[in-house]
């Protein structure tokens, strides 16, 4: 029986042993090479060509996130499953926009992350639960309300859009983060984004740029 070619990444070692005790458990799996950052995986990846890739999503140097865009733009075959620590709902759409095959928390019990392994090896999606749910609910919502109106040239994204509307509304960034479940840096970013893109300086601006335009 052939074995599935592993590659862990995480900038942690002691995580990355812990988890090649866990992949040489299996007998479908081995672990071929470890990485210790964004841009090492790159490397690695291109080196060993792996069949899946065990992806730390926050690394030094470059995240995990541009490490899957880049190594799935190289090698298009290659599985990659997100492994994290917070269920950040930017990062996770992200991930998966970059195509990777899961995004699993790492609170997760060890059986059932590699039962999430061998279903993402039969072509299926390797989400921890509220993960998915958090999935589905974007997708309800698309369907429900449609994405950005087609004479918008603004360059916002879905999410900045989202942004912009709370932003309208007064909401501050802790407020924002709540109700958006993402971090206050993630937060932070969508607004300089928003800012940049609709050529303004403060919020107050965006939002009046935003409400002049009929984004919001």
């Amino acid at each position: 029986m052939s074995r599935m070619r592993v590659l862990l990444v995480d900038d942690h070692v002691l995580f990355r042993e812990g988890l090649a005790g866990i992949i040489a458990s299996q007998p479908d799996l081995e672990v071929v090479g470890e990485a210790n950052d964004g841009l090492e995986a790159v490397v690695k990846a291109q080196e060993l060509k792996p069949d899946l890739i065990l992806m730390d999503v926050q690394m030094p140097g470059m995240d995990g996130l541009e490490a899957t865009r880049q190594i799935k733009q190289a090698l298009p075959d290659t599985l990659i499953v997100m492994l994290t620590v917070r269920g950040d709902d930017a990062m996770l759409f992200e991930a998966l926009k970059n195509g990777a095959q899961g995004y699993l928390l790492k609170d997760i019990r060890s059986q059932d992350m590699l039962a999430m392994l061998h279903g993402a090896m039969k072509g299926e999606a390797a989400l921890s639960p509220s993960l998915a749910a958090r999935v589905l609910a974007e997708f309800r919502r698309l369907s429900n309300y449609g994405v950005v109106k087609k004479e918008d040239d603004s360059g916002l994204t879905e999410r900045e859009h989202q942004v912009l509307a709370e932003v309208a509304r007064g909401a501050t960034d802790k407020e924002l983060a709540e109700a958006l479940n993402i971090s206050l840096n993630t937060v932070k970013t969508h607004i300089r984004n928003i800012l940049s893109k609709l050529q303004v300086s403060t919020r107050r601006e965006a939002a009046k740029v935003a409400k002049n335009k009929g984004l919001v």
